[in-house]
């Protein structure tokens, strides 16, 4: 079963050196009952665990059912153990959040068999069929060791090690579990047991001594009868070489996702304020980023009024030298320069505009807004189309009209709820026929309520309202926003044709707003304020992040020994490492959940109670769901990968 040559294994304190085993050479028969005894520190115990694949020694080889062990890898060790080693603990190493049924079972999860069904029927064969369903705290010393031994046998090994099995035990329970090893030898079981008592080492049908690292003798118990199995039990060695990913066993997966949710409960407050960095963390991103588009969505709605592809002309004063030549100076539009901008190329739309202020009455009821004097374009190149009612058309702007549509904010204070549609109104004492309401476009800027204004034809406005003789403005809507340059270009050129005006004078006669780039700068910028609020925010989770792989290395130190366990009984580096990630993961998702419903709320109270233009995107919530699970990904990743380095016999002695 077993042979060593020559192995050695040295400790390092420092600088000191403190050699564990010195050039020990032994072997083992298949079905021997083996007593390793020695006083503390006399290497019995890394021998021992030099035998179970818990530690690797510095030098010599060691040849276990035929196979030379000391060139598997750790993943390799780890499957071993977990097939053919079963191992019993002084300090019995229950998880105390796990029943007798659960601990018994743990070695069947890193073997990939998912029932019960064994670990039942090992607990019966120890005597507790009738506390399964107890947790550790629930069952004596004892009854604890017992449990320990099941778990050592549930996946039937060739090979138990067994260390100071009864040292934190009463004599009672020391007979009970030394009765039931000897059993388990007698059924061809290979026990290693070590331990100082010579009463327990009476036991075994072969004893060994050592001192000082070196064994000083080997003698068989000749009070003690028994026949050794000389089969071998371990003839197939392929095993090694078709381990399965644990990131592809779904067992391993629940296992873990049910120590992170036992974890979490264990720790109720630790838990609850690693959740709450990510769900403040969260909850800021959505907020900003519902904020941030609010904002963008209130902007875009001010910017369709606008217009797309658009241009606005106002005429300007004629400079000499910077200086004004006087009032007579200024440019003035006519109806012929809106014909003639009509026929420039890439012009889709043209409209003449003028405004000024009006006294409206209806009724009882007057009010005083502004008039603007439009043509038949300025519907469709201003979105101002009504969507109750209608607009006026060219015959009714050649023919002076009077009729007229009328803004929200108008509408409201002069007939209220009520429909106007059809109604007459005064406007600076000349009756006009209501035919359309504008469709609500908002403040624009902050300081100019859009929907308080009148709309009425520019002819009409003109000559019976205002007596103007020259147009205030042109509205021009390119076919394209690729021909807004060309087309601004052309239109100040055929103007001071027109007007006489020489190359230099034109820009000075002739102001050109382009409408595009007024928002495209509004949309860059409101872009520019989402993107800060939400990198502002997300430093918030990035803090909550950081608070989880702090939580999360303190439960590795906490759970050292455990991790040990786990090692020892066949989990490798994978498994640890997807049981650690698995509870950071659920702390950040569960976080991130809640983080989205706070934020949610939050921005439905700016509305309600700040008045707030605030949207909460779909976008946003994946975005900080997402974030918030790689947040748990990324900073649970060091803690595992820490945990799955832990040397096992280091993490077991761990205090």
């Amino acid at each position: 079963m077993i042979e060593l040559k020559n192995i050695s294994k040295t400790y390092y304190i420092g600088t000191l050196e403190v050699p564990a085993v010195r050039d020990v050479s032994l072997t083992m028969n298949t079905g021997e009952f083996v007593a390793i005894m020695g006083a503390s520190g006399s290497g019995k115990s890394t021998l021992m665990h030099m035998l179970g694949l818990l530690d690797r020694p510095d030098s010599g080889s060691y040849t276990l059912a035929g196979y030379d062990v000391t060139k598997l890898t750790d993943e390799q060790m780890a499957l071993v153990r977990n097939r053919f080693i079963g191992f019993v603990f002084q300090q019995f190493h229950l998880l105390p959040r796990m029943t007798a049924l659960e601990n018994a079972a743990l070695p069947l999860v890193y073997a990939g068999i998912h029932s019960l069904d064994q670990s039942k029927e090992k607990l019966h064969a120890v005597g507790l069929g009738d506390r399964i369903g107890h947790k550790p705290n629930e069952l004596s010393g004892g009854q604890q060791q017992r449990v320990a031994i099941a778990r050592a046998l549930v996946n039937d090994p060739v090979l138990l090690m067994a260390d100071e099995p009864t040292g934190n035990l009463d004599s009672k329970s020391k007979e009970e579990i030394v009765t039931i090893l000897k059993k388990l030898n007698d059924e061809g079981k290979t026990v290693v047991m070590v331990t100082h008592e010579k009463d327990m080492a009476s036991h075994a049908k072969r004893i060994i001594q050592m001192r000082d690292g070196v064994i000083i003798s080997d003698e068989y118990n000749s009070t003690v009868r028994g026949q050794l199995n000389s089969t071998v039990p371990i003839n197939d060695w392929s095993f090694i070489n078709k381990t399965i990913s644990s990131w592809q066993d779904m067992g391993k997966w629940l296992d873990s996702l049910k120590q992170a949710i036992n974890a979490m409960l264990s720790h109720k407050l630790r838990s609850l304020l690693s959740i709450l960095g990510i769900l403040i963390g969260v909850a800021a991103v959505i907020a900003m980023l519902a904020l941030g588009q609010g904002a963008q969505d209130s902007i875009q709605a001010q910017l369709a009024s606008l217009g797309s592809n658009l241009l606005m002309v106002r005429p300007g004063n004629i400079r000499t030298g910077g200086v004004s030549l006087g009032a007579g100076t200024v440019t003035r539009m006519t109806f012929a320069d809106v014909a003639a901008v009509r026929q420039i190329s890439g012009v889709r739309r043209v409209s003449g505009a003028v405004s000024g202020r009006v006294q409206v009455v209806a009724g009882s009821k007057n009010w005083n807004t502004e008039v603007d004097g439009v043509d038949v374009d300025y519907g469709l190149m201003r979105a101002s189309m009504p969507d109750i009612g209608r607009f006026f058309n060219a015959q009714e702007v050649t023919g002076c009209a009077k009729v007229a549509l009328l803004g929200p904010t108008v509408a409201q204070q002069l007939f209220g709820d009520k429909n106007p549609v059809g109604e007459e109104i005064k406007i600076n004492l000349v009756n006009f026929k209501v035919i359309g309401i504008l469709p609500p476009k908002g403040a624009s800027g902050g300081w100019r309520d859009q929907d308080d204004v009148i709309v009425a034809p520019i002819t009409t406005t003109m000559y019976r309202l205002l007596g103007k003789q020259y147009i205030d403005s042109l509205y021009v809507e390119g076919a394209s926003t690729d021909v807004l340059d060309n087309i601004q270009n052309n239109i100040v050129e055929l103007l001071a044709k027109r007007h006489r005006i020489n190359s230099k004078e034109a820009n000075d006669a002739f102001q050109v707003r382009n409408m595009s780039d007024i928002k495209a700068t509004l949309e860059s910028t409101t872009k520019t304020m989402s993107m800060l609020l939400g990198s502002i925010a997300a430093i918030s989770l990035l803090v909550g992040g950081i608070g989880i792989m702090n939580i999360m290395l303190v439960s590795v130190t906490e759970r050292t020994r455990e991790i040990g366990l786990r090692k020892a009984i066949g989990a490798n580096r994978q498994d640890i490492m997807l049981q650690f990630l698995i509870e950071a993961v659920m702390l950040s998702l569960i976080g991130g959940l809640a983080g989205v419903v706070l934020g949610s709320g939050v921005s439905f109270l700016l509305t309600l109670f700040a008045g707030w233009a605030v949207k909460v995107s779909l976008f946003s919530i994946i975005l900080s769901t997402v974030f918030s699970l790689a947040v748990g990904l990324i900073f649970g990743l060091w803690p595992a990968y820490q945990a799955s380095l832990l040397n096992p016999i280091e993490a077991l002695r761990y205090e």
